[in-house]
């Protein structure tokens, strides 16, 4: 390991994934997947760690950086299968165990061609909080990354208190923050929560904000996001928005409430960058030795890069964040880094699972100079 290496702590939101697998690899719409009354076939389950922790954390693993992993599990029979994947990356020691609760889980339902449905319980997901990271795990590391928020009620309970607590923690030792959430069902607590309120409290601490478009719509301008809704029709969302009126305007609200820089997951067509000033750039946690002047005002749009095939979108977004955080960390400037964030992404739909379509930054770079086709 060089001087230069940074070390990350990947905390948040951690579950184990079942993911039917479906025989037909033709494009299906939801009505030929899943309709009540049908029997649908499927192959046998793909079964993976999931969640921000588990899908981000891992990536940066694999992608060559030192990792830490921070979540929660409990001590049941999911709990024993994350403790095991994890230790055969060499990463479960950062991983609490609750006894009194139950380890999270998903069912991620992804027909080809339909976007991804999930069933989701949170187990003790919800109990995290900010001290569950001890504040010598802080000081030995350069970046905090914490995925996952409105999946863990804790961390956004009371205004995001706990959320903010961890996020102030890190940035006085130093360090510097990237923040990603999560989709939550409109009929619960958090669906129904006031999240402009919590965003405003906790982007001031957030360096780097990267959530995907349609989740951050959905908290921060709940009409816009149901006119996207209608205007997609049975399309996905993403399909039917126009960077320069739909994206940017939220894009630059994420600025306006702290976020130093924001990257937004924009589904298949891409991503979408908006950076602040040299001057609001210099309160990035000094840690990541991030270049001010080169990274500021920037507005721009990245196209995805086409995969070989598209198996499943599980983890595309956090694999994808994975290495634009690993390569922001080694100084890459920043249409690099979101190029190899989107070239990630594109590598990662090609599996079923979020991990085994992952390819080093070196490759992927090779493959963008050699002219890789975008969407």
């Amino acid at each position: 390991m060089s001087e230069q290496t940074k070390r990350i702590i990947a905390a948040g939101h951690i579950c184990i994934d079942v993911t039917p697998v479906f025989p037909h690899k033709r494009e299906m719409t939801f009505s030929e997947a899943l309709s009540p009354g049908k029997l649908t076939n499927v192959e046998a389950a793909d079964i993976h760690t999931g969640g921000s922790v588990a899908n981000t954390g891992l990536a940066l693993k694999l992608l060559g950086a030192e990792v830490r992993l921070a979540g929660k599990v409990g001590d049941d029979p999911f709990g024993a299968m994350i403790r095991d994947r994890l230790r055969k990356y060499g990463a479960e020691g950062g991983l609490l165990t609750d006894p009194r609760g139950t380890t999270s889980y998903s069912v991620v339902i992804a027909p080809p061609g339909v976007d991804r449905i999930f069933l989701h319980h949170p187990g003790v997901n919800n109990t995290f909080i900010s001290r569950d990271i001890p504040e010598s795990m802080l000081e030995e590391a350069d970046h905090l990354h914490f995925g996952y928020p409105p999946l863990m009620r804790r961390m956004y309970e009371n205004g995001g208190a706990e959320l903010c607590s961890l996020l102030r923690r890190a940035k006085l030792l130093g360090l510097s923050t990237s923040l990603d959430l999560a989709a939550v069902d409109p009929a619960t607590e958090a669906g129904q929560l006031d999240w402009r309120t919590v965003l405003a409290h906790v982007l001031p601490h957030v360096d780097f904000f990267v959530p995907s478009i349609e989740e951050l719509c959905f908290m921060l301008d709940r009409p816009r996001y149901e006119s996207w809704l209608a205007r997609a029709g049975e399309n996905e969302i993403t399909r039917v928005l126009e960077p320069d009126t739909d994206i940017a305007p939220l894009a630059e609200e994420c600025l306006r409430l702290g976020a130093k820089a924001v990257l937004l997951k924009c589904g298949a067509p891409g991503m979408y960058l908006r950076t602040a000033s040299a001057g609001a750039l210099q309160a990035v946690g000094r840690r990541a030795g991030l270049d001010a002047a080169a990274w500021a005002e920037q507005r721009f749009f990245q196209k995805s890069y086409k995969p070989g095939r598209v198996l499943s979108g599980t983890g595309a977004g956090d694999t994808s964040i994975a290495a634009f955080l690993l390569s922001m960390l080694e100084g890459c400037p920043p249409a690099e880094c979101v190029q190899l964030a989107a070239a990630t992404g594109a590598c990662c739909v090609e599996s079923y699972d979020a991990l085994s379509g992952l390819r080093p930054l070196s490759e992927l770079r090779e493959r963008i100079a050699a002219g890789w086709e975008s969407v």
